[in-house]
């Protein structure tokens, strides 16, 4: 790979963020696969890349690549034979809808969500990823904003606790689960919950329709003195990007797509409750679950559009258990489905009270864990504020749909 001593350090002004050419993506994918590849081989996992860069997510700029590079060298200085810069630290980020409610105004607007940070073993130690955040955060204020406007915040999802990306300004929020087995010990019988029914890809346009109604109302109710409030919106392009790693993943390891989508309790409009969601294979071998997830990506109920999207979460006390079986069933198919396809849990985020209830008649030692090291969800709030970020604005909503 050749010695890095000539390299600049992570401070040195001659280092910018550029747009690498594809090329240079290659090369990044090259080396990042060998960590995030997980099961599968590098030459399928390139190629997952590349499906999901073809998304309606992510075409037409919905994502965005960026390297950090030595701008005054003329050549590779690892490798003098070839024509692509070297790239000192990367990433990726996400165009995503978003709505932020202030001072009883909901705005539409956009956001980025930051994915695969990378500097590669032999360049680190030199602050190149440090550099990279700095950059980043400058860059996203104003990118793919027209107007004038700046962006008003970004998010990213750390797997490597909360301090690095606290000290470049994505100050982590709540990050939470509950999860539950396949199978395993249940206070309730399947014919003592109401009845669930599948979801299958057609079915999920129109109930992402409902739920953007939902979300917004929701926002609007919001109390005049209340903290700001962000929300991802869980649109349907968010919904089948999801889906499509996990097809591409699904048919690499099992030679078949998952069919069932998620879930849904009720045929009444205004009073269903639903929930959509991914699987997620960590394993190499095909038969072995462990690490495997079965993620709920998002959970609606219909006719409390509020209900998930209030950021209280778990620690506000509940007495409305009304919808506590309607989820449990949802719950309950989902662990079927898990079983099916070789997953070691189901994991639900920021379980709302009537959430945990519902995990809890499946498996009664369901509780809810805190996050320290993997999945934090992290916000910067770019306008000008006091204090800590988290303390001061609501991210509602913050659900497995946002990950990126």
């Amino acid at each position: 790979m050749g010695s890095t001593v000539d390299l600049p350090k992570g401070n040195s002004p001659t280092l910018a963020l550029v747009h690498p050419t594809e090329k240079e993506k290659l090369i990044q994918f090259n080396l990042n696969g060998a960590e995030w590849r997980g099961p599968l081989p590098l030459q399928s996992y390139l190629h997952r890349e590349e499906v999901l860069a073809s998304q309606p997510l992510t075409r037409d700029g919905g994502i965005t690549y960026w390297i950090l590079i030595d701008i005054t060298a003329k050549k590779n200085p690892l490798d003098p034979t070839s024509s692509a810069r070297l790239p000192l630290a990367s990433c990726e980020t996400y165009r995503k809808k978003a709505l932020v409610w202030q001072d009883g105004v909901v705005h539409e607007t956009i956001t980025h969500g930051i994915g695969s940070v990378f500097c590669a073993q032999h360049l680190r130690k030199r602050g190149y990823a440090q550099r990279l955040m700095q950059e980043l955060g400058k860059a996203l204020k104003t990118h793919q904003m027209t107007g004038g406007q700046e962006c008003l915040f970004s998010i990213l999802f750390s797997d490597i606790g909360k301090k690095f990306y606290a000290e470049h300004g994505w100050e982590p929020f709540n990050s939470a689960h509950v999860s539950i087995p396949p199978a395993g010990p249940s206070k309730v019988s399947g014919d003592s919950l109401p009845n669930a029914k599948p979801l299958y890809a057609e079915d999920l346009e129109a109930l992402c329709k409902i739920d953007e109604a939902l979300v917004r109302k929701s926002l609007e109710s919001r109390a005049k003195n209340s903290n700001t409030a962000v929300a991802l919106i869980p649109d349907i392009e968010t919904i089948r990007w999801h889906h499509a790693r996990e097809d591409f993943v699904g048919t690499e390891l099992h030679r078949k797509t998952p069919k069932v989508k998620g879930a849904i309790v009720g045929s009444e409009e205004g009073k269903r409750v639903w929930c959509y969601w991914t699987r997620m294979w960590y394993n190499e071998d095909p038969a072995d679950s462990k690490g495997n997830t079965l993620h709920i990506l998002r959970l609606v109920i219909e006719d409390e559009g509020s209900s998930s999207w209030e950021g209280s979460g778990v620690n506000v006390a509940s007495t409305d258990h009304k919808h506590d079986a309607a989820i449990a069933a949802l719950l309950a198919m989902a662990q079927r489905e898990a079983e099916e396809w070789k997953m070691e849990e189901v994991e639900a985020w920021n379980p709302s009270a009537a959430t945990l209830a519902a995990a809890q008649k499946l498996d009664p030692s369901a509780k809810v864990i805190d996050r320290d090291m993997e999945s934090i969800a992290s916000l910067q709030w770019y306008p000008a504020h006091e204090g800590r970020v988290a303390e001061s604005i609501d991210w509602v909503g913050n659900e497995k749909y946002g990950w990126c």
